[in-house]
């Protein structure tokens, strides 16, 4: 693809406000319901243009993950909890992967929430995940967050100043000043610095209670989980870090979900396969360099669970053999695995096994894939690369312009595309698409940059005036922005 297009928009002077402003933002103790004051003092709108910033600066952030399949089943998780908030959310809930092995989580301003690897690899069940999870959705629900920002604003207010300055610098097209910083390693530190009190902590276990048992999880995953927490926590006093450190659980706050829990019946919450195919897929993207020790793992869990487990277990060490270069044991585990479960990650693997057989049989791996998980985001990336590989580019857009229009709002997929047009001739549409990337992923002075690119390089004058439009668009839309948060910036 040509360099151009690869070119990162980066929020560079947001990262160094990162740096310096968040481990002091701090929230006073109790706070009260939420209420009109707090929503006018800060808003969804200016709440979630923070989170987008952060998010676009945080996609170059060496810890996050960017795997298709693993965050849209986080994300899906997280929205199936939320669409059984006990009341309406201000913001669409985006769940998105770290690589940490810690066990924690942390949610940013607008609705996007981090789950670290080591919280999924830890868990030993999909209601511990759906646990913390759902108590990170209740932090969103009752606007803590964007509740301390406010709160603070109302003091000095020169921490959330600078951010805001931040901001308005990168909407400008500025920046580059701090690349580097590792963003959602300061943005974590919100949840520590913020010092929920007891009162807003109990909203959101109490909340993310009545969520998962809506949502057909076992509460008890989430006390399961919390008391695991606890335990390590005391076991790794003054260590640091931590689900525990950042959202303290109390023997009062335990008590209270325990007192829930006996009020209700037994629940038998079904297993979702997925959750341990995305468990191991994380097992790996964390353990990378210990792949010894991994290996040691997975022979374990394979030879003591059964059904969808172990057969999660077998397709981490055929993911192994794989990258090992062991294309006929890597072979024999997958077929172990399919002999117990189907899974979209299972065929996901096969298409790069088929790749060392040739780009052919790959491509044709890819479309029966395909045509069984039509709704895997993984599958249709895969999909998508190996016929970019065999050079069927032609084929490729065709199917990325399909699958954009399945999930309109998914970026690499654009960036997909952008890499066939260039590579098929269509360099006008090239940058089109790479505009609606980066517009995607937040960095809008970026995006007019490839719409301005693909007008000069235009002869058409209905495609020039298309351009213009969407150019005109995406100008007010960042003067729409900057007006938006220039009241902030004291």
């Amino acid at each position: 693809m040509n360099r151009r297009l690869l070119r990162i928009g980066r929020i560079g002077c947001l990262a160094g406000a990162l740096a310096c402003a968040l481990p002091v933002w701090g929230q006073p103790m109790g706070l009260p319901s939420m209420g009109a004051v707090s929503s006018a003092e800060l808003s969804p709108l200016v709440e979630r243009t923070l989170g987008q910033a952060i998010m676009e600066q945080g996609r170059h952030d060496p810890t996050y993950i960017a795997d298709l399949d693993v965050n849209q089943y986080l994300t899906d998780l997280g929205r199936k909890l939320a669409s059984h908030a006990p009341q309406p959310l201000a913001q669409t809930i985006t769940v998105f992967a770290v690589r940490d092995p810690a066990i924690n989580a942390f949610a940013l301003p607008g609705g996007y929430i981090g789950i670290n690897s080591g919280l999924v690899v830890g868990a030993q069940s999909e209601s511990e995940l759906a646990g913390v999870l759902a108590h990170e959705i209740g932090h969103v629900m009752q606007r803590h967050i964007a509740r301390g920002i406010a709160q603070q604003s109302q003091g000095t207010g020169l921490m959330v100043a600078s951010l805001i300055g931040a901001l308005l610098a990168a909407l400008a097209g500025q920046g580059d000043l701090a690349m580097g910083v590792a963003t959602f390693g300061q943005a974590a530190t919100i949840d520590r610095q913020l010092g929920f009190s007891r009162s807003a902590e109990q909203e959101a276990d109490r909340a993310g209670f009545q969520m998962m048992r809506q949502a057909g999880f076992d509460p008890r995953g989430m006390l399961d989980m919390f008391r695991r927490l606890m335990n390590a926590s005391r076991l790794n006093e003054g260590a640091g870090g931590g689900y525990a450190s950042t959202h303290p659980l109390s023997i009062q706050r335990l008590s209270d979900i325990e007192n829930r829990i006996s009020e209700l019946s037994p629940v038998a919450a079904p297993a979702d396969p997925e959750f341990w195919f995305v468990r191991a897929r994380l097992a790996l993207i964390q353990g990378r360099g210990n792949e010894d020790r991994l290996r040691q793992t997975f022979k374990s869990e394979a030879g003591k669970q059964q059904g969808s487990r172990k057969a999660a277990a077998l397709y981490g060490l055929a993911w192994l053999d794989w990258k090992a270069g062991q294309i006929a044991a890597a072979r024999q585990q997958l077929d172990a695995v399919r002999a117990l479960q189907s899974a979209p990650q299972a065929d996901m693997l096969d298409i790069r096994l088929a790749r060392t057989q040739s780009l052919a049989v790959a491509v044709d791996a890819a479309a029966t894939a395909s045509k069984r998980w039509p709704h895997s985001q993984g599958v249709a990336d895969e999909r998508a690369r190996a016929l970019q590989a065999d050079g069927q580019d032609k084929a490729a857009v065709d199917f990325l312009r399909a699958v954009i229009r399945q999930w309109p709002d998914t970026p690499e997929f654009q960036q997909l595309l952008a890499g066939s047009l260039e590579r098929l001739g269509a360099k006008v549409e090239a940058h089109e698409a790479m505009a609606s990337y980066f517009e995607q992923t937040g960095a809008l002075p970026t995006a007019m940059e490839h719409l301005q690119q693909a007008r000069r390089l235009s002869q058409d004058f209905y495609e020039q005036s298309r351009l213009d439009m969407r150019i005109r668009a995406l100008r007010d839309r960042l003067e729409n922005q900057r007006a938006l948060l220039e009241p902030y910036k004291k």
